[in-house]
């Protein structure tokens, strides 16, 4: 089995471009190839997934234990012939000071993969060297196969950072690659643009390929990537949700507004038993008879108009709601759900109108970062007191007079940094600001199903 992690020095190096690239050349050349990431995102995983032709996984420490990460991970590497996994921030940055916690280093640990590290190569030469010398001594047990430099224009530059690297640190250098303004990804408030909205850009994937092809040494990188073998998996997980879920229809909401899903969390309720139907509330006048109503985050606020111009979805999840359909909302989801949200001009535009509320949206970050919430009584997917870890990243802010269902802690290094109040729900509908991998506790799905039998 063939499979690395690209990590970097620092965010901003080039990670996510490069592993673009690197999936679209092995891919030109006939392998197949597999994506995943490191963390909670979103955005990343779905440029993976549209440039490789393979859906991606994340792995996030935070939410999911070992043996769910492992079985996420191996079994995939072992049905193609590379994968490669983006790295999150700089190699060693993770959640706190620890170097190994919920960083790329510490996943690669987990994960017993090599680590190919990025480097900016501009205006340095030597000091190329200090740098991946440093990298490798924080932590001379990670494996740090091999080095790629980037923003590297000119063949003599290479050749002096290549030869000061590979001698003061013995690591091969892979490539480099030049600067390619004319290639970098789009971006808004949220990070990058989504891959829905970037069909164009699969031509300048291909330009990428073989730009990356001319400057790297693809056959040494696989020399590189060889996985130990792999460990026995641990099915506890999906037994735990086999035919739970026998006979539900789930109706999902996807499209340019709102797609913001773990692939996992998609295959864990198939494979549950529950049957996933797809809409569109941009698109679509009527909702897809349901058991349960699944509406992720996105970007509603730049379809705000078109949302709320369409009455009949807007009716038709209200009736769905009044009816008991057990709805759960994450984030861009609770938006759509409140009474009205006001996009960054102040105009208002009226929504479902389940949760008495409005959204508001602002010019800078209201929450970021991993949080856990403790249920102050029993929702959908949660008895009273039940811990769930999760993710928060939204520049907006929802005002409501609804008493508030969950307490939200983040702490760092041990330490409470902030606690404050959120979530919202009435009758079987749920919806919150925190981002869910349900791969943490198969108890989340379980209880989001048995509302959803209710109504049979």
């Amino acid at each position: 089995m063939h499979a690395f992690l690209i990590g970097g020095t620092s965010s901003g190096c080039g990670k996510t471009t490069l592993t673009l690239g690197l999936l679209r050349a092995f891919r030109r050349r006939g392998l197949a190839v597999q994506p995943f990431k490191v963390g909670p995102d979103y955005i990343d995983t779905a440029w993976h997934s549209r440039v490789s032709g393979t859906l991606s996984r994340n792995l996030d420490e935070f939410m999911l234990p070992q043996a769910v990460l492992l079985n996420t991970f191996y079994p995939r590497v072992a049905q193609v012939d590379v994968a490669i996994i983006e790295g999150v921030m700089g190699l060693y940055d993770g959640y706190g000071t620890d170097p190994h916690y919920c960083s790329s280093a510490g996943m690669a640990k987990q994960l017993a993969c090599p680590v190919i590290l990025v480097i900016d190569g501009k205006a340095v030469s030597t000091s190329a060297a200090a740098t991946v010398l440093g990298f490798q001594q924080f932590d001379p047990t990670l494996n740090i196969a091999g080095v790629i430099l980037n923003q590297v224009n000119s063949d003599n530059h290479f050749d002096l950072l290549k030869t000061a690297i590979e001698r003061y640190t013995g690591i091969p250098v892979i490539g480099c690659l030049p600067n390619l303004k004319e290639i970098e990804l789009p971006s808004r408030h949220l990070g990058l643009v989504t891959a829905q909205e970037q069909a164009a850009y699969d031509e300048v994937w291909d330009q990428l390929a073989v730009e990356i092809e001319q400057h790297l040494d693809l056959d040494l990188l696989l020399q590189c990537s060889v996985l130990p073998p792999a460990p026995v998996a641990d099915n506890t997980l999906a037994l735990a949700l086999q035919g739970q879920g026998d006979g539900l229809t789930l109706a999902m909401a996807y499209d340019e507004a709102f797609n913001f899903y773990y692939q996992d969390n998609l295959d864990l309720l198939a494979s549950s038993g529950v049957r996933i139907v797809r809409f569109s509330p941009l698109q679509d006048q009527v909702l897809p008879e349901a058991d349960l109503i699944y509406i992720g985050g996105g970007f509603p606020e730049l379809y705000a108009e078109r949302l709320s111009a369409n009455q009949p979805m807007l009716a038709a999840f209200k009736r769905a709601h009044e009816q008991g359909v057990a709805i759960y909302a994450e984030c861009g989801g609770l938006m759509y759900l409140g009474e009205s949200l006001f996009d960054q001009s102040g105009q208002k535009y009226p929504m479902c109108g389940i949760f008495p509320g409005y959204s508001t949206m602002t010019t800078s970050l209201k929450r970021f970062g991993y949080c856990q919430v403790s249920a102050n009584h029993d929702v959908l997917i949660a008895p009273q007191g039940q811990v769930i870890r999760g993710h928060e990243f939204h520049y907006s802010e929802f005002t409501t007079e609804l008493t508030p269902v969950f307490t939200c802690t983040k702490e760092r290094d041990g330490q409470v940094l902030q606690q404050w109040q959120g979530g919202y729900q009435i009758n079987n509908t749920l919806a919150s600001y925190l981002h869910v991998h349900f791969g943490q506790n198969p108890d989340l799905l379980l209880n989001w199903i048995r509302r959803g039998r209710v109504r049979q």
